[in-house]
Parts: C-alpha cells; sequence; structure tokens
C-alpha cells in the first residue's frame, strides 16, 4: 500500500500564507506601520535618526534606580514576582493621581486602571468601544499607533485638519455633521491635545471647551491621549481635557516619556462606568500587568525627587528642540516650513510641491538620515508632502548633521523652478489662518 503525502507549502518570507483563510476578518485592519519598518535600517550606527521618538534616558540616576531594584527584589521580592490584581497596585494608583493633579485633574485612584504601557490602554479603549463600521474622529495628522489600534477593530478614522492652535473645532463639527447625513455611527475623538504626535502644535486654552462642548452635543466620547503634557519648555501644563469634563474623556497616561519606556507602566483614567470593563479587559488580555515593573515606578515616585527629574527633561528636550529648529533654519532650502514645537519630541515639516517623502525616504537612508513620512501618520494615503523629525534622541550635534544630510538629498529632490518661497516660515500649507477663538 503506497502512503499518499501532500506537499508542504514552502516557508520563507516570500511564500504563500498557509494559514490566511484561517485568520479573523479584523486582521485584515492590521498593518505594519511605516516608522516600525524604519527601525531595522535607523538602528545602524552610520545612520542618525530623526524618526523614532526614543526618550533620551542619559539623564536618570542609573546607579540608584540599580540599587533600589535590588532592594525591592531583596525585601519584597516574593510580592514583585508575584501575579497582582488586574487594577494595579493601590499605592501606584494613589501616585498617578498626585501626577494628573498637576494638569488640574481630581481623580479616584479607584478609576486609574495600570496598564502596560498607555499603547495597551488605548487598544483597551478601542476593543471596548469599537464595533467594525465605527467612526473614529482624530487629527490629522494623528498618532500612528492610535491608527493601528483602530485599524486592527476595523474602526474607520475621519480626520479632522489641525492649525497652529491645535484641532480646529469647526472642523470636528463639519465632521460629525457629514457623519450623522451620511449615517454612520461616530464613537470616539481621538486626541493628543499637548505637544501633539506628530505635529508639535498645542490645541490651545481657548478651544479646549468649545471641542468639548461639540462632543457632547453629537454623543461622542473623547479620548485624550497626553504622554508628553508635563513636557512643556517654558515648564507651562495645560488643563486636561479631562479636568474639564471628567464624564465624558477618558484619560490616557504613561510614564514612558517622564521617566522610562522599557518598564512598560502607563494607565488609563476612565468615567467610573467604563472602568471596570476596563478591568474584565486586562484581565482578558494579560491577567495582570507587570508587579515589578510598577513597584520599580512607584519605590522611584516615592524616593526620588521627580519633578526635578522631569524638569531635567524638558532643559534636555528643549535644546534638541533648539538645535533642530536652528538647523531648519540654516540647512533647508527655500519652501520648506515646519511647526515650532512649545514642548514635547517632534518637528512637523512640509516640503515644496513634487517632493515625496515616502520616495525620497529610501536616498534619504542612503544618505545616513532617517525621517518618518506623513504618510504613515494617515490613513486616506495623503501626507506626502510632510515628514515628521524626532529630535528627543540624537545629540545636538548629530541632529545638526542630520539635518545638513536631510537637506542635502532634498536639494536633489526638488525641481529648480519649484523651489520658492522663505526657508523659516513658520505657517504650515496645511495650517488655515488661525481663527479668533484660538486662545
Amino acid at each position: 500500500m503506497t502512503e499518499t503525502r501532500t506537499a508542504r507549502p514552502r516557508s520563507g518570507r516570500n511564500a504563500p500564507d498557509p494559514h490566511r483563510e484561517r485568520y479573523a476578518a479584523r486582521t485584515a485592519g492590521m498593518t505594519a506601520s511605516e516608522i516600525r519598518a524604519l527601525f531595522s535600517v535607523a538602528g545602524r550606527p552610520e545612520v542618525i535618526s530623526l524618526a523614532g521618538g526614543m526618550p533620551d534616558l542619559a539623564a536618570l540616576p542609573l546607579e540608584t534606580l540599580s540599587a533600589q531594584v535590588a532592594q525591592i527584589i531583596a525585601e519584597d521580592g516574593l510580592t514583585a514576582l508575584q501575579y497582582t490584581s488586574a487594577h494595579g497596585l493601590p499605592l501606584l494608583r494613589e501616585q498617578i493621581c498626585d501626577v494628573m493633579a498637576l494638569e488640574g485633574i481630581a481623580a479616584r485612584p479607584d478609576d486609574v486602571v495600570v496598564t502596560a504601557g498607555s499603547q495597551m490602554g488605548l487598544d483597551l479603549v478601542a476593543r471596548l468601544f469599537c464595533d467594525p463600521g465605527d467612526v473614529v474622529v482624530a487629527e490629522g495628522p494623528s498618532y500612528v499607533g492610535a491608527l493601528g489600534s483602530f485599524g486592527a477593530y476595523q474602526a474607520r478614522v475621519v480626520h479632522v485638519a489641525m492649525d497652529e492652535h491645535g484641532l480646529v473645532p469647526e472642523g470636528l463639527r463639519a465632521a460629525l455633521r457629514e457623519a450623522g447625513r451620511t449615517g454612520r455611527r461616530v464613537k470616539l475623538l481621538y486626541t493628543v491635545p499637548n505637544f501633539h504626535n506628530p505635529a508639535g502644535v498645542t490645541l490651545a486654552g481657548g478651544r479646549r471647551a468649545e471641542v468639548l462642548e461639540i462632543c457632547r452635543a453629537y454623543d461622542v466620547l473623547v479620548v485624550e491621549d497626553n504622554p508628553y503634557g508635563l513636557l512643556g519648555f517654558d515648564g507651562r501644563t495645560y488643563p486636561a481635557l479631562r479636568s474639564l469634563d471628567p464624564d465624558n474623556v477618558v484619560y490616557l497616561g504613561s510614564f514612558s516619556k517622564t521617566f522610562a519606556p522599557g518598564l512598560r507602566v502607563g494607565w488609563v483614567l476612565a468615567p467610573h462606568e467604563v472602568r471596570e470593563k476596563l478591568v474584565l479587559a486586562t484581565e482578558s488580555a494579560m491577567l495582570c500587568p507587570p508587579t515589578l515593573s510598577q513597584m520599580i515606578v512607584s519605590r522611584y515616585l516615592l524616593t526620588h525627587d521627580w519633578k526635578t527629574q522631569i524638569k531635567t527633561f524638558r532643559e534636555n528636550y528643549r535644546e534638541r528642540r533648539d538645535a533642530v529648529l536652528s538647523a531648519l533654519e540654516r540647512y533647508l532650502p527655500p519652501g520648506c516650513t515646519w511647526t515650532k514645537p512649545d514642548g514635547g519630541f517632534y518637528v512637523w515639516v512640509t516640503v515644496p510641491e513634487g517632493v515625496d517623502t515616502k520616495v525620497m525616504l529610501a536616498r534619504a537612508v542612503s544618505a545616513g538620515v532617517a525621517y518618518a513620512s506623513g504618510t504613515g501618520f494617515r490613513t486616506d494615503g495623503s501626507g506626502g508632502r510632510q515628514m515628521r523629525l524626532s529630535y528627543c534622541y540624537p545629540t545636538p550635534e548629530r541632529i545638526r548633521e542630520g539635518v545638513r544630510r536631510l537637506a542635502m538629498v532634498l536639494e536633489g529632490e526638488m525641481d529648480p523652478a519649484r523651489a520658492v518661497g522663505g526657508a523659516g516660515s513658520r505657517r504650515m500649507p496645511w495650517l488655515p489662518a488661525p481663527s479668533p477663538d484660538a486662545g
């Protein structure tokens, strides 16, 4: 008797996926981000990366932290290495409330849910609220990680215009009105109000209440993503949207930008009715956030002058911001424009007509500099004239050299006949004139 054998499908990067017919339909919305694809090349030592938003951790007191971690393991190791509640450690939740108080938020520890980074919190929120076909309104451009989460749950992202004062309220109103006219249900407004990723702008104080009122009128829940709020270069902290409307804002926070991203500790502050569902979602996703990481963050907040540490981070990032702005002014060819951030990690650059930043990226990497093309921050395929430059990680010297290399690549891409306009203009082509309500 002869045994009949079916040939196995070839394995390898270019082979057909033998599991394709088994995947859930929602996986069609899961695509690799352009920024993640950059990491392998941007990590090469000869490439100056202005692409990823990695914090500069050199200012952290590593010796002190090392001793504290060893002490936690020695004294509380049986707790630190064990399971814990999906809600998060009680002491850390109390401390998180103290951190949020700096932005005017009055919160109860019971309404804080600790997550493995704020990205996990964002994904849980999308999971709880987004059905296939639902609409999420977000700034255009918008944080690439949010676009990935909403796409994974088959929600449709509708972008709303920004200007130098952040989200344009009338644009938001028009988008919600149009969705209602066409019968599409808008579940969420996703916004990064402070030192926006990727645009670098901040939602004006005079607009915050108006944005919240519009969302109330259209029955839209606000998701406020605020990892950069304490990193204003003049030390100013803006009132969180959550502080203005606690019942209709879900707030996402993180220690990744103000302490250490490798610990993966973030949180969600949700209306009380939402909190329990977030805890249940956390349990099903990972049982509980890492106990050791939570204890390290809690001990740091308890024993370290963390406010002074944040001040040091602000000063370092301000020096880098100044380096990138001066280099852009010096090196970029005429017709390029950019934002001037008052905090955070990013500058948003627009190049002249005829230049495609996505196409240009390979040439830039070959020239020894990397950036993030604007196309990665939109769902509609636009953004080819924009790029995000991240200044948080390289030294000022490396930033200046990176911008110089970038300028050389741009010069080679530009048609001289179209290279008109003044370099250094702070008004962006995608930014309309400021409205009178921009306070």
